[in-house]
């Protein structure tokens, strides 16, 4: 985050610590899509991404009163976010989810033909993209959760280890061993299975998509990763650029290519309704956090 931005948060801060509601309102309109994005990564399932996001949301307006400054206002509300998502019970994904050992044999299940059985109207760019993101989203559920979002906060947003640290609330020193233990255990498994960070190994994605369509895991007429189309064509050229880094780098940049995802649910007109329902409308829900 720039300076500029920065400043322009810690005024509306001020601003909405007075009760303000045009500054609460922008300051949740600034921070709604990283916070949204931070929990599918987490989450991989977008419905439980968006209900956290929105308990996430809330914790940040209640404690509002309580930042003092002593960090950037993002990094304060990943904060937030991490006590949220690392202490809420386990949700419908990391449920099912596999240790690399299982996902590594189910990546050689289902496997088809790669004459696709789907819809006339749905290119096949968007579809190896739903594949593509759905299946390496999924393999960060592999990782525990500590470790899932060292990774997500390090590897990923490409924090540093002082501001990571300071969102996890354990040292910098602590922040990059769990860090290094996320990357070596990421970057072993997709370079033993995935064609996309390793050449050599053959790309299955084209491969699974009847199977994922067939099963439900990719519908072709509601994609949720998949929702530009010049985006998904542009790929193989960013994927060209990606494997040109050593492996530890290839595998981070290809997380970082994933577009930023918009949620369905638009949380300003919910936090509008939200302080519609407040005694008086005073803003009274800015207490300590």
């Amino acid at each position: 985050m720039d300076n500029k931005l920065g400043q322009e948060l810690n005024t509306l801060v001020a601003v909405a610590k007075k009760g303000d509601r045009e500054a609460l309102e922008a300051l949740v309109r600034a921070v709604q899509r990283d916070v949204y994005n931070l929990a599918v990564r987490f989450l991989w399932h977008t419905q439980d991404a968006e209900d956290a996001t929105q308990e996430i949301l809330i914790r940040v307006i209640t404690g509002l009163a309580g930042f003092e400054g002593n960090s950037s206002f993002r990094t304060w509300v990943y904060r937030v976010a991490s006590n949220a998502l690392l202490t809420q019970g386990k949700k419908r994904m990391e449920q099912a989810a596999m240790s690399f050992e299982e996902f590594g044999a189910a990546l050689g299940d289902g496997l088809s033909d790669p004459a696709l059985s789907v819809p006339d109207d749905v290119a096949e760019e968007l579809l190896l993209e739903e594949v593509k993101i759905g299946c390496t989203h999924a393999m960060l559920l592999c990782l525990d959760r500590d470790h899932r979002f060292a990774y997500i906060l390090g590897a990923i947003l490409d924090l540093d280890h002082v501001e990571g640290a300071e969102i996890l609330e354990i040292t910098p020193a602590a922040f990059r061993k769990r860090l290094s233990r996320a990357n070596e255990r990421i970057t072993s498994f997709m370079t033993a299975h995935c064609g996309l960070v390793e050449p050599d190994n053959p790309c299955r994605c084209k491969l699974r998509i009847n199977c994922a369509v067939e099963r439900g895991h990719v519908r072709p007429k509601e994609l949720v990763f998949a929702h530009s189309l010049p985006q998904a064509r542009r790929f193989p050229e960013v994927l060209s650029t990606i494997r040109q880094l050593e492996d530890s780098r290839r595998v981070a940049a290809l997380y970082r290519s994933h577009p930023e995802l918009e949620s369905s649910t638009p949380f300003i007109p919910w936090l509008s309704k939200l302080l519609d329902e407040m005694p008086d409308s005073n803003l009274s829900i800015l207490g300590p956090r």
